[in-house]
């Protein structure tokens, strides 16, 4: 089994926002986080990365 992991961008309301996402797509799960910050949402994504 391996995660897919990616990150994006978007403008909401209150602003510029990331999102992480993580998938097992043989399963259908899936965990996503936001954050405010790039410098946030990077770590999030090196530390799934490099489970």
């Amino acid at each position: 089994m391996k995660w897919e992991i990616s990150i994006s961008e978007f403008d909401d309301k209150e602003g510029r926002k990331y999102k992480v996402t993580r998938r097992l797509p043989e399963f259908g799960i899936s965990e996503t986080k936001l954050f405010k910050t790039k410098k946030s949402a990077k770590k999030q994504f090196e530390y799934w990365l490099n489970q």
